[in-house]
């Protein structure tokens, strides 16, 4: 455990990371401020110092990993005509199963004030499913133009799919529950296959 009064380097992340292994391991009903912070290693009081409490935190925790999914299917305009279109849609689907994804989503579902702060950020602009959309929507559109997948495959309606189905995924998971990743490559592959 690190002293009292010496700075944790990246706190944000630490604390992060503790809550996604008590939630996975322990189910969301287990994820307290003394849980996580006793996971990261660190001073008792160190989440209320940098969270006004646990439901700002939950909140914060879910707006950053979703974040680092948009950031994921940005990505994907530098993958245009690379790999498979397959695996390229599999990286941005996958990064919402991992870092706990199936359970964070029950975290979410189990503490409303932590799911209202999340939709108000979601409305107030913080990158979501439609960034996630949107980005899948410019990928595909680039890979119908090089001929990588039919012509017949509409992108909005293939992205709404991919996001859509990803959304449900986890949201009808649960930690302990069947790794979703093989039914998201079935849709896929089914979707773009010629």
């Amino acid at each position: 455990m690190a002293p009292r009064g010496v700075a944790t380097p990246d706190v944000r992340e630490r604390l992060f990371t503790a809550a996604e292994r008590v939630v996975g391991r322990d189910g969301p009903g287990a994820l307290t401020s003394r849980a996580v912070t006793t996971e990261a290693g660190c001073a008792k009081g160190l989440l209320h110092a940098h969270f006004a409490g646990l439901d700002e935190f939950v909140a914060e925790l879910c707006l950053d990993r979703l974040a680092r999914t948009a950031a994921k299917a940005r990505e994907l305009s530098g993958l245009v005509g690379r790999n498979t279109v397959e695996e390229n849609l599999g990286t941005v689907a996958f990064v919402m199963f991992d870092s706990g994804g199936p359970a964070l989503a029950s975290l979410a579902m189990v503490r409303p004030a932590a799911a209202q702060r999340f939709r108000e950020a979601l409305a107030a602009g913080a990158p979501g499913f439609t960034a996630i959309e949107g980005a899948v929507v410019r990928y595909l559109d680039e890979e119908r133009e090089l001929g990588r997948i039919p012509q017949r495959l509409h992108p909005h309606t293939a992205a709404l799919a991919v996001v859509g189905a990803a959304h449900h995924l986890l949201m009808t998971a649960w930690p302990g529950s069947p790794d979703p990743r093989s039914r998201m490559e079935r849709l896929v592959a089914e979707m773009v296959k010629g």
